[in-house]
């Protein structure tokens, strides 16, 4: 047995004009949440009691592709803004509560004795939506955050590879701690823009900081040093220290062929700084 659309409009319109009491049950039944609400649409611009009208709407009128726009949309609000998962949650779950009493409300106002089978189709469809509105959400939530902390970790890492022009034509990219292949691959993202972007024709790169570099790091450095070399730019190495240099050895690996070598940035700097 089918829920009609007349019983759908007649359910939606009955919480609708119940808003206040439907609002007052709903903040009882979030009693955490409650205190927060001011708190929210402060922070996140997130008005807790109008989007709750709004869920509830999709989900008794199963609206399911305005429901699933409106969860990705919570998701990414409340990822941006650092808000509280538990409160969310909370949230959600006292407004299928919430929902529910006000079913029970209006069942009893009709007094519809052929109610019972409406009731178990329309118990699941509610249930079902509510889930679906949460697993999307959560999703969201979470997608949003990943691109919020790779894209912070990228900023980050540009930040660490600060090529530093010294006169016209010459910079310096000063590099410290571990390369591993992700950091890699930003320092030849970095180094041939920059090239191009300030005119680079030497590019001084120190690598007395650096405290360790494997094999395929030492690798993807001899191409970077290759593709300096194709854009036009003189590079110029200072502070290789003797655990990296025996390492290529090893590995019949040089820099001589791609770049000039020196022995400290500070000699270096002098030599182009009063040429």
């Amino acid at each position: 047995m089918e829920i009609s659309q007349e019983q759908i409009d007649d359910i939606t319109e009955f919480i609708i004009q119940n808003r206040a009491e439907f609002e007052e049950k709903l903040l009882s039944e979030a009693v955490n949440v409650a205190g927060k609400i001011n708190d929210i649409l402060q922070k996140g611009n997130i008005d807790l009691l109008k989007n709750a009208e709004k869920l509830v709407v999709y989900i008794v009128q199963q609206n399911e592709p305005e429901l699933i726009s409106f969860a990705k949309q919570e998701g990414m609000a409340w990822a941006h803004n650092a808000l509280t998962l538990a409160f969310k949650l909370e949230w959600v779950q006292a407004i299928r509560r919430t929902l529910w009493h006000f079913l029970y409300l209006h069942d009893q106002m009709i007094n519809n004795s052929n109610y019972r089978d409406e009731f178990f189709i329309m118990e699941k469809r509610i249930n079902d939506s509510v889930d679906q509105f949460l697993n999307t959400f959560f999703l969201s939530y979470s997608n949003y955050k990943d691109e919020m902390i790779n894209s912070q970790r990228k900023l980050v890492e540009h930040l660490s590879v600060p090529i530093i022009p010294i006169s016209t034509g010459v910079a310096v990219l000063p590099l410290i701690g571990t390369i591993d292949p992700y950091r890699m691959q930003i320092i030849e993202e970095k180094v041939l823009s920059d090239i191009s972007d300030l005119s680079i024709q030497t590019l001084i790169i120190d690598l007395s900081g650096i405290t360790n570099m494997e094999v395929e790091v030492i690798v993807h450095f001899e191409k970077v040093l290759t593709g300096v070399s194709m854009m036009g730019c003189k590079a110029v190495i200072t502070g290789l220290r003797a655990e990296l240099v025996r390492k290529m050895v090893h590995l019949g690996v040089s820099f001589d062929k791609k770049a000039e070598t020196k022995g400290t940035l500070q000699q270096t700097l002098k030599d182009y700084t009063h040429s």
